[in-house]
């Protein structure tokens, strides 16, 4: 994936990866993952309702007793953890430091945590007796290893039914261990690549996560520890819950990353309105759109962070270590995003449509595709903010008339200062047109304009190269001319003229 910001620094960059980085998965058991269900495996199994906790508590013990023989074998002791301010992530990095990335078990722990549970009722109305969806706190074991596919991982197991299951692995860490199978020498600082020394053989790796190969590692390691599956009969479903995919720009040096990172965040937080952060995530603002819609910068250990939310999803950017420019799409629901795929309906016919992605881990190979997309597009937004110098040089140079190619006509040059060039200009850098482009008819609505008036402009625009137009169709989009341009001319009006004005108001 090449932009203009990445050709713009190719000689200070040691190259661009695109990799899931956190990928959080969520195991249920089908049949008991919810009230009615465990009911109905309750019955039949002839066990009464309000002898739930009596079925429950031998489980748990199995855990506990599994828990300890892994430790056991493995020479290590369960560490308990007691307070929620402690990360565990810094307990295990203590016992790595010692250890070393060896395969293998690497650290249990063990919290008091919130779970999902059932409670026995009895409906007096209706005279039946079930199971309630309720809330308690369980001990949960966190069994993390080195993976020889996909890292350091971990597996968080509670004692109490129903038995969800929550693993956690990581891209990036997947990757390392496909470049160490290889003999491709990396340099990694936590959960990023600083140096890699085939970048391309790299990008195939990274882009090469099976979701068969995590779903064999999955039912593995729920059957090691988790031995609850010989009393439901049942395998464990896997899901996706949170999911990030990144792209990173590494850089060379620090210097060079700080100067570029500076205007970059600046300017980001301003020019990205809610029409723009759509467009990020591959959506439009309707009227019946019911989402969050925002950015905010926030600073952290690594470095300071822009983040613009829509809903459930998310992209931003942020450095990390001052090497590496990361742009980071986000979803904590992936049915936020759509696509083409085959939908089954209720009455047994399927059809072909567009459809909210299922949140299988199934979905691994199309999720990479559109989060990848989000990321191009934030790449390609950044690319206008970047290029404010080149877009001042168009800007005096489409600022004089001249002459039009196809009808030798003068064409007066461009005025960002009059009121109705500004309002078309701007209503042209919608988010909602970055994707589809526009017709005449969608200008229509948004410019008080008249449609004879509106074509004038149009072609004008056409003639200084500010917009181009689909072949064969009457859709238009801007060019990078265009956008560039525009981007510099809101941006000196935004950021000096009227600062400067307001100072001497």
């Amino acid at each position: 994936m090449e932009t203009q910001l990445t050709k713009r620094y190719a000689t200070n960059m040691n190259g661009v990866l695109s990799c899931y980085d956190r990928i959080l998965i969520i195991g249920t058991l089908p049949g008991a993952c919810y009230a009615g269900g465990m009911s109905s495996f309750l019955f039949s199994k002839g066990i009464r309702i309000f002898d739930y906790a009596k079925f429950a508590e031998p489980l748990r013990e199995r855990i506990r007793q599994c828990a300890q023989e892994v430790c056991k074998a493995a020479g290590i002791e369960i560490e308990h953890v007691s307070k929620s301010h402690i990360r565990k992530e810094d307990l295990v990095a203590r016992v790595l430091e010692q250890r070393g990335d060896a395969p293998g078990l690497v650290h249990v722990l063990s919290a008091m945590e919130a779970c999902p549970s059932y409670k026995p009722w009895h409906n007096k109305a209706t005279g039946k007796t079930y199971l309630r969806g309720d809330t308690g706190k369980c001990l949960h074991y966190y069994f993390y290893f080195m993976d020889e596919d996909l890292g350091l991982c971990y597996l968080r197991v509670p004692t109490w039914a129903p038995f969800s299951l929550q693993f956690y692995c990581n891209g990036h860490s997947a990757l390392a261990q496909s470049l160490k199978r290889e003999g491709i020498d990396f340099i990694q600082a936590d959960n990023c690549f600083l140096r890699i020394d085939n970048m391309a053989r790299a990008q195939e790796l990274a882009a090469s996560l099976s979701p068969d190969m995590l779903h064999q590692h999955l039912d593995k390691y729920a059957q090691q520890l988790c031995p609850v599956l010989d009393v439901f009969g049942q395998a464990y479903h896997w899901s996706i819950r949170q999911i990030e995919y990144s792209t990173d720009l590494m850089f060379k040096s620090t210097e060079i990353l700080a100067a570029l990172y500076d205007t970059l965040s600046r300017q980001s937080i301003l020019g990205a309105d809610a029409p723009r952060v759509a467009s990020f995530l591959g959506k439009k603002i309707t009227p019946v759109l019911a989402q969050e819609i925002g950015s905010r910068l926030s600073t952290r250990i690594e470095g300071r962070c822009i983040k613009h939310c829509m809903g459930a999803a998310s992209v931003k950017i942020y450095d990390k270590f001052g090497r590496v420019l990361r742009v980071e799409t986000t979803s904590n629901d992936i049915s936020f995003f759509k696509h083409h795929r085959k939908v089954e309906h209720r009455d047994g016919h399927s059809t072909r449509e567009l459809a909210s992605l299922k949140k299988s881990i199934y979905s691994l190979i199309d999720l990479r595709e559109i989060m990848l997309g989000c990321n191009q597009r934030y790449l390609a937004f950044l690319d206008s903010l970047d290029d404010t110098r080149a877009g001042q040089r168009d800007l005096q140079r489409l600022s004089q008339p001249r002459v039009a190619i196809d009808s030798q006509q003068t064409v007066k040059g461009l005025n960002f200062f009059d009121p109705h060039e500004q309002r078309l200009l701007k209503v042209l850098q919608h988010g909602e047109f970055n994707i589809h482009g526009w017709r005449r008819a969608d200008l229509v609505k948004l410019v008080p304009m008249t449609p004879s008036a509106l074509s004038r402009q149009l072609a004008r625009l056409r003639s200084i190269g500010l917009i181009k137009k689909v072949a064969r169709t009457y859709r238009y989009y801007l060019t990078r001319l265009g956008r560039c341009a525009i981007a510099a001319a809101c941006s000196i009006t935004r950021f000096i003229i009227i600062p400067a004005m307001a100072q001497t108001a």
